[in-house]
């Protein structure tokens, strides 16, 4: 049966003008959720405020029933290290170390073990030893996913994760976030401009005019 992870009640952003209003959305366990909309339309910030990274202007954001940005007893950082998942537009790799040392970093801080399956899934495998500054981006952008999955998150937040892949890889990216939700009995909610990744997910919204429809 699954249980709600994610709910994001009744948020607004605003800084000089208001992005959105009014927002709900629920990410349940082994269930995947995609946002589209245009550049600009806040797609990236509502992620942020739903990943623990930036605080909505009004509204309520609910990780496991609990309010990350109002209730004290709520452990921000250890809610980072154990059970969330982010992949970030940017990779945020350490460029002087090899890939397997940029996974092991994630590893360790959760007290996992890198599974050797997940990156021959994601077709690193081979690339191991080399250093993050030698692979190219698509590369990197895999070696970033394998950090995230490796910690066993239970909520895996991602921002345009095939932004910088081709249609070939990115379709393989896809299908392992996807099977994996499903054998960790997780949620995925991710940005993303391609259609394509988007309609692979259980629902799809699309952020415009202010308002998030379902599509």
């Amino acid at each position: 049966m699954s249980t709600i992870l994610l709910h994001a009640k009744d948020i607004s952003h605003s800084f000089d003008i208001e992005l959105y209003s009014h927002v709900d959305l629920i990410l349940k366990s082994s269930h995947s959720a995609a946002i589209v909309g245009r550049s600009g339309s806040g797609k990236s910030t509502l992620l942020h405020h739903c990943s623990t990274f930036l605080k909505p202007s009004k509204g309520q954001v609910l990780l496991f029933d609990q309010d990350i940005y109002t209730d004290k007893n709520v452990d921000i950082e250890d809610l980072r290290r154990h059970e969330l998942g982010i992949v970030f537009q940017f990779h945020y790799l350490f460029k002087g170390m090899s890939a397997l040392e940029n996974i092991e970093v994630a590893t360790m801080l959760s007290g996992e073990t890198i599974d050797e399956e997940l990156l021959r899934q994601l077709e690193i495998d081979t690339l191991m030893d080399q250093k993050i500054s030698e692979l190219s981006g698509g590369q990197q952008q895999r070696v970033s996913i394998a950090r995230v999955l490796s910690k066993k998150p239970k909520i895996i937040f991602a921002d345009e994760p095939t932004g910088n892949l081709d249609k070939e890889t990115a379709s393989l990216v896809t299908g392992v976030l996807l099977n994996y939700i499903q054998e960790q009995d997780a949620g995925l909610l991710l940005v993303t401009h391609d259609e394509e990744v988007a309609s692979r997910c259980d629902e799809s919204y699309r952020l415009e005019d202010q308002k998030l429809e379902s599509i």
